[in-house]
């Protein structure tokens, strides 16, 4: 029997791989990965006693599918959450630090006591986000922007000083493109059924979760993909194995990889990026390769820097701080990761992490390693007013490493769908499409590999065939 093939070997792929082999033992998967490592952008690293993440640090316990698998795995009690006694995030504004309020929903202030005490809105600005309960609701469906839902509910101070900060640090994205029903569409619907979102929106829920709201695993989330690959019993890795090309095969599929070796499939999986999606499917279909090289992608970089304790004179009460795109500055965000994890440096250490790079400014990873090593001192020197040099630093690149769901991206969806509908036996899945964060793509690779176990047994015309 010919095998289920994967491509891309990130969280998704293995997400997929793992749900595969549960769902249809008797059948072999065969996972492709062009790159020497396994896990895509989650990358957990040793140097000495540090622990430094390449990409994401932590996933929201709440979303479908990050706690669930590591129920599955057997890991989920080794979630720990951030450390409580540093439970505060910040704003720079103008080089000031401001203490976000307590009492955010998502991005949406519930708290408005909590926000009468916060410096990071002026009155004339907290005023005019309390009085959004008289703002009426759009007329019609019509998609609108990130920025253009927030500002005319909620004024154009909170939108550039509250939201848009942690926005950014979830798409490094530019609001003023990011389409609001393809990232927060419960937004939309809560403005709609209920006339305003300070009336719609629940207060943070008080008491004890089953997890905390941030989860990860002491070795970092390198952990999860360790834990995913030890359980893959019947797949086969192969690792620096670039996929070169998708074709039609009877009623199945070859899959060509450099240097023109050939996989006979029964069905694939591609959980690669869109617009290396894009360059498999041209010659196979024009059309849906031209609609997934349509969604746009943000380069950035992480700058993890090491320092000792003695050398900072902040004091570092919190787990960080955000920067507005009105800063404009190509730094987003500033982690102060000892802080906010228990185990990432040893005692008299302190570990921080700068975030670079945002969609639609420069292209931050044409500079070399010096140039974004001064960049994130920079930041640093001005903020935190550290002054010494660190006494170990390590550069992460993402080229095109962050999908943008602009305006346009559900119908976009939809041309991708039409077109995927013809080609049975082929699913789609990752980031690019239903959601960015790691649970996001566990999910996605979980209900790829449901669809392609479905059509690879009884096929059903009703298969959802990106996910």
């Amino acid at each position: 029997m010919k095998p289920i093939v994967i491509i891309g070997g990130g969280i998704t792929g293995l997400a997929a791989a793992y749900r595969l082999e549960q769902l249809r033992p008797e059948t072999a998967v065969v996972l492709c990965e062009s790159r020497s490592h396994l896990g895509g952008k989650l990358v957990s690293e040793r140097l000495g006693n540090l622990l430094i993440e390449g990409g994401a640090d932590s996933f929201l316990s709440r979303k479908q599918g990050g706690v669930a698998l590591c129920e599955e795995l057997g890991i989920a009690h080794r979630l720990t959450g951030r450390r409580p006694e540093n439970r505060r995030t910040y704003v720079r504004l103008d080089g000031t630090l401001h203490r976000l309020p307590e009492g955010l929903s998502g991005f949406v202030p519930t708290d408005l006591a909590a926000l009468e005490n916060s410096s990071l809105l002026s009155a004339a600005g907290r005023a005019r986000l309390a009085r959004e309960v008289d703002v009426p609701p759009a007329a019609g469906a019509a998609d609108e922007s990130l920025a253009a839902f927030v500002t005319r509910r909620f004024g154009q101070e909170a939108y550039e000083r509250l939201m848009e900060p942690l926005m950014s640090g979830i798409y490094a994205g530019d609001g003023r493109l990011l389409s609001l029903a393809a990232t927060f569409p419960h937004l939309k619907q809560i403005e709609q059924s209920q006339g305003s979102l300070l009336r719609g929106l629940p207060a943070p829920a008080a008491g004890k979760a089953a997890y905390p709201p941030f989860v990860t695993l002491p070795g970092g989330v390198g952990e999860l993909i360790a834990a995913l690959v030890r359980r893959l019993r019947r797949t086969t890795i192969l690792t620096e194995k670039a996929v070169t090309e998708i074709r039609r095969a009877g009623g199945g599929w070859r899959v060509l990889l450099a240097p023109g070796e050939v996989i006979e499939a029964q069905a694939v999986i591609v959980a690669a990026p869109a617009f290396a999606a894009a360059e498999l499917l041209a010659r196979l279909d024009a059309p849906l390769a031209g609609a997934l090289e349509e969604i746009p992608y943000a380069s950035s970089a992480t700058i993890s820097l090491a320092y000792r304790r003695a050398d900072i004179q902040a004091p570092l009460d919190g787990y960080g701080y955000l920067i507005p795109r009105s800063s404009g500055s190509d730094l987003l965000a500033c982690t102060w990761t000892s802080q906010k994890w228990a185990g990432r440096a040893p005692a008299g250490i302190v570990l921080l992490r700068v975030y670079a790079g945002r969609f639609g400014r420069r292209p931050i990873l044409d500079e070399d390693d010096a140039t974004l090593l001064e960049l994130a001192r920079g930041e640093l020197a001005d903020t935190l007013d550290i002054q010494s040099p660190p006494v170990l630093s390590r550069i992460y690149r993402w080229k095109r490493g962050m999908p943008q769901y602009n305006l346009g991206h559900l119908e976009r969806l939809a041309a991708i769908e039409r077109r995927i509908e013809g080609l049975p036996g082929l699913f789609l899945a990752g980031a690019a499409y239903r959601g960015v964060g790691i649970p996001d793509c566990i999910h996605s690779g979980d209900r790829a590999a449901r669809a392609a176990a479905a059509a690879c047994g009884e096929p059903d015309a009703r298969l959802i065939k990106i996910h």
